[in-house]
């Protein structure tokens, strides 16, 4: 795999085979941005000519958290979160046997439905896709150093860990 930086943030695009689509379990989009994501741009990312089936999670700030009215949020992330971000989507897709994964995730300050988390995992069937999907966001909450903030409507605020 190739791996190009902007901003000290790598995307990881696909080595072509010969016939120049994607080998089995690459990852094409792995990014932190503190910018709004695009659902387009990871669909885009993982609609290879093998791929039948895409699954896609998108996870967006919602306005309650454990009965509390929550006004917005802020997400912080380590220096390092990027390339564990990259590492995890390479796991994922390594031992679930996808064609393409994309993940994108949002740091800074987001307002009530704002997209803060975007993976999508291009597979031959959809099976693959869907359990790659669900299995690369549950890893990236566990094991990917990003933190959030919530400001509550009582003027109260809490971290919470994502891993």
């Amino acid at each position: 795999m190739d791996a190009t930086f902007s901003d000290q943030v790598p995307v990881v695009h696909p080595s072509p085979v010969a016939d120049g689509s994607a080998r089995p379990g690459v990852v094409v989009l792995a990014e932190i941005r503190e910018t709004p994501l695009s659902v387009d741009e990871c669909l885009a990312a993982v609609r290879l000519p093998e791929v039948g089936g895409i699954g896609l999670f998108i996870g967006t700030v919602r306005d309650h958290d454990h009965g509390r009215s929550v006004d917005d949020l802020e997400y912080s992330a380590h220096p390092n979160a990027t390339r564990e971000l990259a590492r995890v989507a390479a796991d994922v897709a390594a031992e679930q046997g996808v064609r393409a994964m994309a993940v994108l995730h949002r740091t800074g300050r987001l307002a009530i439905g704002d997209i803060a988390v975007i993976v999508a995992a291009g597979a031959a069937h959809r099976a693959e896709a869907l359990t790659a999907c669900r299995r690369l966001i549950d890893d990236v909450k566990e094991q990917v150093p990003i933190w959030k903030r919530q400001a509550f409507a009582d003027g109260s605020s809490e971290w919470v860990g994502a891993c």
